[in-house]
């Protein structure tokens, strides 16, 4: 009975209640159920009297949630089950943020997708409601380029950055994620009923509040840590000082994942916030999708070649050749030992380099010595 167990607690304590987590670390999560209906007796232990007050009323609750659950398709998962992300455990070894913490004790789920699978490489895209033109266009770019390298979207689905979040992934082609700060059968908000119907149908629309709850401000505090917790890093876009998106990274940094931020302009007090979790080091600065992907994959050595900038015919030389280029003069001919002491290279690696040279049409034998006919660094 765990699982309904699971769920008849998730309707009566509030989610993320600090003393929930601390009670489910100790106890049986059918104890602790059975106590709050005064079936049971948890030693040292006091019900919070709220708790009491929703348990009278359970079976009408759980039922409830049920026919809501079933006439719009959704589903109740729960620890243990397959699509359970794992990293959602972390949750109930931090501190509290703003009063809440600890793993949900289940979510609701509508969609498609496989959440569990979704989550495995996955990167949470947050920031301003209210963004710019500059910060829309940046998130859908980054979105789709994360999406584009297999990386799942997660975001929060509200007006701004989230939205531009998942339509940059949807535009790719690729499952995304949102988790609500209310019931997962309500369009929230209710201009992004389409964007969350095509949500569901490539991926997944979640939430640990019970069918048919509204959102309160602190619902969203909560839903912020799942978003944190469930993927491997949270990037955020136009933050201000005092931005909800920065506590999702706050979380995020709590939690050990991997944070970044993208800049905006210095002038900007969208992007306040963000510039200040840079310079405090709590985010990484990442100007693309391809930055934030090698900071999630740890491969910064990825970057050294930016596929942005075009190959010229010096970037395709072997290292000797590129070298001996060094050694070479625009009007003064030099001889092959002359070249190769200025460059420190053997006469043999000089004189296969100038071969290659000669072909190239970069350097001209000029009687027994050498100089450069045109650049190689130019196209």
């Amino acid at each position: 009975m765990t699982r309904q167990d699971r769920l008849g607690l998730s309707l009566i304590a509030a989610p993320g209640d600090p003393r929930l987590r601390d009670l489910l670390l100790a106890h049986d999560p059918t104890e602790i159920l059975a106590a709050v209906l005064g079936r049971h007796r948890l030693p040292d232990t006091v019900i919070p009297e709220a708790w009491v007050e929703r348990g009278r009323a359970i079976e009408s609750l759980v039922d409830a949630a049920a026919a809501r659950a079933k006439a719009s398709g959704l589903r109740w998962i729960t620890l243990g089950d397959e699509e359970w992300p794992p990293g959602l455990a972390d949750l109930d070894h931090v501190e509290p943020l703003q009063g809440v913490t600890g793993a949900p004790v289940g979510l609701w789920l509508r969609g498609a997708g496989h959440l569990g699978e979704l989550c495995h490489r996955s990167i949470a895209i947050v920031g301003a409601r209210d963004c710019t033109t500059y910060g829309a266009e940046c998130t859908s770019d980054l979105a789709a380029d994360c999406a584009d390298a297999g990386w799942t979207v997660i975001s929060g689905a509200a007006y701004g950055v989230d939205g531009c979040a998942h339509r940059g992934a949807l535009l790719m082609g690729a499952s995304t994620a949102a988790v609500l700060a209310c019931g997962v059968d309500v369009d929230y908000p209710r201009s992004h009923a389409a964007l969350l119907a095509r949500i569901a149908e490539a991926g997944v629309v979640l939430s640990e509040q019970a069918p048919g709850e509204s959102p309160l401000k602190q619902r969203f505090l909560s839903r912020n840590r799942l978003i944190a917790a469930a993927t491997r890093g949270t990037l955020v876009v136009e933050a201000a000082v005092r931005s909800g998106s920065l506590n999702t990274l706050n979380w995020a940094d709590q939690l050990g994942r991997t944070t970044m931020a993208l800049p905006g302009p210095v002038t900007s007090r969208q992007s306040a916030g963000a510039h200040a979790a840079v310079r405090a080091g709590k985010a990484v600065l990442v100007t693309s999708g391809r930055e934030a992907v090698a900071e999630l994959s740890g491969l910064g050595a990825a970057l050294d070649e930016d596929p942005t900038m075009p190959m010229t015919d010096l970037d395709r030389l072997s290292p000797e050749a590129r070298t001996t280029v060094d050694g070479l003069d625009w009007h003064t001919p030099r001889q092959v030992a002359e070249v190769a002491s200025i460059v420190r290279l053997t006469v043999r690696d000089v004189r296969s380099a100038l071969s290659l040279l000669e072909r190239g049409r970069i350097a001209t034998r000029v009687g027994t010595g050498w100089v450069l006919s045109r650049r190689a660094d130019a196209g």
